[in-house]
Formats: C-alpha cells, structure tokens, sequence
C-alpha cells in the first residue's frame, strides 16, 4: 500500500481522471475499488457488516482514504490469507496506474556508433 500511496499522494486531479492502464476506468475509480476492496477485508476480519466506502468528490482524497483503510486492516489483525489478498489487490492496482512495462528499441551495442542519423 505504502508504494501506491508513494505513486498517487502527489497527483492533480487530471492525473486521477486518465483512464488506467487496459482498462475502461479512471484511476481515481481503480484506486476507490482498491480503497473498498481493503474496507471490505478489514470489515471481515472484525466480524463487522462491510460498509461502502464514500467515493469523495476529489480523488486527491484516495490517498488518505488507502491509508486509513489499510490501517484498519493491520488493527483488525487479519489473516495472513486476508493480508496475502490485500497485497494481491494492491499490486494488481499498482500495474494497472502504472500501464504496461514499455522495452527500449532495441539499438546499437553499446560503444558503437550508429551510421542511421537522420
């Protein structure tokens, strides 16, 4: 959590509003269903109702909102089966905001001059 947390805290709402990674969703949707998923976990592992997490009117509040749900997890001492999903989930959102991994082109060896400048 704290890598998403890392990623995301600095980010403008037009960065929340950009679609994630081969989806159809916003990030700001992708990182609240995250936010509900960890709820929904730490809500089971208290033996309490699962509760839907309000979806605020600014995304820059997903953050702090990631923050407080996973703390609740850690209170609630969890599973280890119920943490090992919540990473699960987490690293899953994670690739999504960042978007597939793009290889270099492949080029000349390293030391060579290339003869193609164009």
């Amino acid at each position: 959590m704290e890598l998403i947390v890392r990623q995301v805290a600095h980010w403008q709402q037009p960065r929340w509003a950009a679609v994630a990674a081969g989806g159809n969703v916003s990030r700001g949707d992708l990182v609240h269903r995250l936010v509900q998923q960890i709820a929904n976990l730490a809500a089971d592992a208290e033996a309490q109702p699962r509760r839907a997490v309000p979806r605020l009117d600014s995304d820059l509040a997903l953050p702090d909102q990631l923050r407080v749900v996973t703390a609740d997890l850690l209170a609630a001492e969890a599973s280890t089966a119920a943490l090992a999903r919540a990473a699960s989930e987490a690293a899953a959102t994670r690739a999504a905001l960042c978007g597939p991994k793009v290889e270099p082109a492949p080029g000349p060896a390293p030391g060579t001059v290339s003869s193609d400048v164009r």
